[in-house]
């Protein structure tokens, strides 16, 4: 199975509950790198990379996300696979 990435974007209320860390204990389990991180609209973006399971697996997560959040919508575009990220981190 080859890898894939996914750029996604999350609406609703989802800063200030815990989404970026939650997304990265989320990617951890999924076995996924990449990064997160809040924008000033309000919104939290994603980039994960891995097979295509594991990818579909964190989107999929990023729908729901922690308790505390309210997912609104969620727009996911299909990248190139870059192979670049280590890890998964939280970008500031």
């Amino acid at each position: 199975m080859s890898n894939i990435r996914a750029h996604v974007f999350v609406e609703g209320h989802v800063q200030g509950v815990f989404f970026r860390s939650e997304t990265r204990e989320a990617a951890s389990r999924c076995g996924v790198t990449g990064w997160v991180r809040n924008l000033y609209d309000g919104r939290v973006e994603a980039v994960f990379e891995g097979s295509e399971e594991e990818v579909e697996s964190a989107v999929a997560w990023c729908h729901t996300g922690p308790p505390h959040a309210v997912v609104t919508h969620v727009e996911v575009s299909r990248e190139p696979y870059t192979g670049t990220f280590s890890t998964f981190s939280i970008s500031y």
